[in-house]
């Protein structure tokens, strides 16, 4: 059980807003400090003092601190953004999360590629000079779509590679190499 130090004769941040009297035995103090009112304020903006006084009375007193800190968190996000609230930063990271995924799985695939060309090429003791790839764009895909009355580019972290992983098409067939 964690020891919060002594109580100032102040009163705590809730009680402060609440405008009531801070009892020794006050279920916000030890959570709420009076020179964090703005935390308090936000918590009971979303949540309401009765409904966190109910869910800290039903915590077991060791994870009160790790509760309200939770409920400050889900407040500030909620306040942040009424729809969605967490679940809407949670659901950004996710999806950056899938794109990052992508943009690895293409540049393993590419590396995998120029391995296996390079364990086809002579060695460069054998007096041939590596490819000059001379501002060859990684980052980005320019190529032929389906529609062949318009050409589309797409990058990597826009869901780009429709056709990633076919046999007929080679991404790196769509750039200029210079030799």
């Amino acid at each position: 059980m964690k020891k919060h130090g002594p109580r100032s004769g102040s009163s705590c941040a809730a009680c402060k807003m609440l405008k009531r009297r801070c009892t020794s035995n006050c279920v916000f103090a030890p959570y709420f400090r009076s020179d964090e009112p703005k935390k308090f304020a936000k918590v009971h903006k979303v949540f309401g003092a009765s409904n966190v006084s109910k869910i800290l009375f039903e915590v077991p007193e060791e994870q009160r601190e790790e509760t309200v800190n939770s409920l400050a968190y889900e407040a500030e996000a909620r306040l942040s953004d009424p729809v969605y609230g967490c679940l809407g930063a949670i659901t950004l990271l996710q999806r950056k999360m899938a794109e990052l995924q992508h943009d690895l799985a293409i540049a393993r695939a590419r590396l995998a590629r120029c391995n296996a060309a390079g364990s086809m090429m002579p060695s460069f003791n054998e007096g041939v000079a590596p490819a000059d790839f001379g501002g060859l764009p990684f980052t980005s895909f320019t190529g032929p779509t389906t529609n062949t009355t318009t050409t589309t580019t797409e990058s990597f972290g826009q869901g780009g590679f429709p056709d990633f992983g076919s046999p007929a098409m080679s991404d790196f067939d769509q750039y200029p190499y210079r030799y």
